[in-house]
């Protein structure tokens, strides 16, 4: 099953599962020192950030892969969903024919095939941005205990790629989400849509996981990256 299919499966679940993202979009918004209009939303999924926005805006867009998300999106004469890849040039082709006050990206760029080329296809749009990327050390230890690697680039490659295309301002945060059992953390991981599309271990190497990690949280980490118009 590729990404887009997996977030629009779990697409009725993710909203009472994305704890995190809720955070990130807080302080996405935290850095926008105006109140923008027009506004770009790549990887808008069911419309955390639209609903977390507290002020007027003359028009907003949302964009994601997954028409399932899309669905549950809020709906308004000011919002344009558009179902649509950030990996495919012909997206931001579109883009360049409006104008953009702001751009946002929460929790969804770490999906794209080549990253650079993204953030080359967003300088070109020519407005401020605020995203969140998130990076090889989510899931840190449980990939440890678990022996298999991370399918995200590391906090480092996320940030030379962010500094090669925008006058940016890189900042690391690292959370913790506790839970009651490591069952309950499995579930999560499932239903969050955070692991993407990635099942990499058996049911017996499920259940060796399950009584060898150690820690009653998940760790996560994510690149902000804020930056002006050129």
């Amino acid at each position: 099953m590729n990404v887009s299919s997996e977030f629009s499966k779990r697409a009725l679940e993710y909203g009472s599962y994305n704890v995190i993202q809720n955070r990130v979009i807080e302080k996405l918004l935290s850095h926008v020192a105006h109140k923008p209009k027009r506004i770009l939303d790549l990887g808008c999924g069911s419309g955390a950030l639209i609903q977390a926005i507290d002020w007027e805006y003359d028009y907003f867009c949302g964009v994601d892969f997954a028409q399932g998300m899309l669905d549950l999106h809020p709906k308004s004469p000011k919002i344009e969903l558009l179902y649509a890849d950030f990996n495919e040039d012909l997206l931001f082709k579109k883009m360049l024919t409006y104008k953009w006050d702001f751009i946002f990206s929460a929790s969804a760029l770490q999906w794209a095939h080549d990253l650079g080329r993204v953030f080359h296809s967003i300088q070109k749009l020519d407005a401020p941005i605020s995203l969140a990327i998130f990076t090889s050390n989510t899931f840190k230890t449980l990939n440890e205990t678990a022996s298999i690697s991370s399918i995200l680039r590391s906090a480092d490659e996320v940030k030379r790629l962010a500094e090669n295309s925008f006058d940016a301002h890189c900042e690391v945060v690292n959370y913790k989400l506790e839970f009651e059992s490591t069952r309950d953390m499995f579930r999560y991981i499932k239903k969050s849509g955070v692991s993407g599309s990635r099942k990499v271990l058996s049911y017996k190497e499920s259940k060796k996981l399950l009584e060898e990690y150690p820690l009653s949280y998940l760790e996560f980490e994510v690149v902000f990256i804020y930056a002006p118009s050129k």
